[in-house]
Formats: C-alpha cells, structure tokens, sequence
C-alpha cells in the first residue's frame, strides 16, 4: 500500500507508541485520525501532525463507532486502523486479582481491538477498496510473563483474533497483522519499573521502532502475522509452528469442509 494521501485512523494516540506511529504516518502523507480517553494530549497530537481528533473509550462499542465514522466524516474515508490502545494491570498473584481489574484490562485490551477491528472492517467494505488494520500486542502475546498473568492473557487474545482474522478478511482486500513489541519506553511500564529496567543495563526501544514496524506490516501486503519488535533489530516476522497432525489409520490427511487446518491461517 502507498500511504500517501491515505486515511489512517489510531488508537491510544496521545502518547507512547501510538503517538509516534500518528507521527510516522503522517509524515509518510496520511491524514490521520487521532483517538485516545485522554483529551488534552489527543488534541495536541492531533494538531502536531495536521490530523483530526476525536475522543473515546475504546472498551466501549458505540464510543468506537463514533470514532469511526468521525475519521470518515473529517477525513473521507478510511485506509489503515491501528488498535493500540491498552493497559497492564502488574497483576502477578491470581488469587489477589479484583474483579473490576480484571474487567477494566480485558475490555481495553480485548474488547477494544475486537470492536476497533469490527469498525474498521465495515468502514473498509463501505468504501469497497480495502485497507489494513494492525493491532499492537506484545512479546507477552507469544511468550510467558509471570509479572501480569492476565495482560498475557489478553496479548495472546489479541494474537489469536488477528491471526484468525487474516484469511477471513483476505478475499475482502483487508491485511491483518500485530506489532509484538518487547520492552518499550512508554507509560505502561512505570518510572519504577523503567529506572530498574534502566540500572539493570536493559535496553529498551523507542516507540519510534514499533511506528517503523507498523509502517513496515501496512505497506509489506502480508497478513496474518506477528511483527517482533527488539532493541537493535529490525521488525522480524514471528514464525509460528505448526500443531502436529492426528495419527488417524486412514484419514490421509482430509480436512472436514469448511475447515481450515492451522497451516492455513498462517
């Protein structure tokens, strides 16, 4: 896809990474969508890159859509839908979990992709000329994290959906992909955290890299991928193994109709 020209709409804008890819796409010629809870900093980001902004929380459908149909409206359509927006909850101990953090990570981390995703891809049809969404996970969507249980659980929620999603929305012209960043500079790991990640000699990205990767999954075609984003490295696409197949005395490897086997998804 040639950016140039093209419509972008972003998730969690207002700071970290999904600031620095509604920098990076303007700067490739979008016009950019800025949407974010926080008002003060979307609106700024918003004026820093020429873009319109529109306020939403993203756990809440009818909010999505309305941001939605403002990029529409203010922009004339939509090109690429990046779902960044998410929380951590720094959770490690499941028998101390509150319910309502519970709640509060998953409809952010979850329930905002799915309905950014649903959105995006009625927007994407209307127009009738495609487009490509991107969801921000993490290496804690492919691997462990034993610090924040649940918001592994939720990066390998959003992995599984975006995956599962690619060859749906293929024949519709529509790329799906995740950004799976390690260990970034923003917000959610905390001045604590970060001064220890720092003292330790852990290196730890800009979001400028995974704005670099976001670009480099919208533009590449693909879909159905995880681009891993580490400190010194460029975007590598994470390669998935596939599940070992039955050892049914005469299926011969027949797949039931309608079946996708995991191969297929990739």
């Amino acid at each position: 896809m040639n950016l140039d020209g093209k419509v972008a709409l972003v998730t969690g804008a207002a700071s970290g990474i999904g600031r620095a890819t509604a920098e990076r796409l303007a700067s490739e010629g979008m016009r950019v969508c800025v949407v974010d809870l926080h008002e003060d900093g979307g609106r700024q980001v918003a004026a820093d890159v020429g873009g319109t902004f529109h306020v939403a929380d993203v756990g809440d459908p009818a909010q999505v859509d309305a941001a939605f149909a403002h990029c529409v409206a203010e922009l004339g359509g939509l090109d690429v839908a990046f779902l960044n927006a998410g929380i951590a909850i720094g959770h490690p101990d499941i028998e101390d979990l509150p319910d309502d953090e519970f709640r509060r990570i998953m409809r952010v981390n979850v329930d905002g992709v799915v309905y950014g995703a649903r959105a995006a891809v009625r927007e994407m049809l209307r127009d009738g000329h495609g487009g490509a969404i991107v969801a921000t996970a993490s290496l804690a969507g492919l691997i462990p994290f034993p610090p924040d249980p649940v918001y592994d659980l939720t990066k390998h929620a959003v992995v599984g959906f975006m995956r599962s999603l690619a060859p749906n929305l293929a024949p519709k012209g529509i790329t799906a992909n995740c950004v799976n960043p390690g260990m970034t500079a923003t917000a959610i790991i905390g001045d604590e955290a970060k001064a220890m990640l720092e003292e330790a000699g852990f290196p730890l990205m800009p979001p400028s890299q995974i704005a670099d990767a976001v670009v480099q999954a919208v533009t590449s075609g693909d879909t159905g991928h995880c681009w891993v984003c580490q400190p010194g490295r460029e975007p590598v696409r994470y390669e998935f193994r596939d599940v070992p197949g039955p050892r049914t005395e005469g299926a011969r490897g027949r797949v039931p109709p309608g079946v996708r086997p995991p191969s297929a998804a990739r």
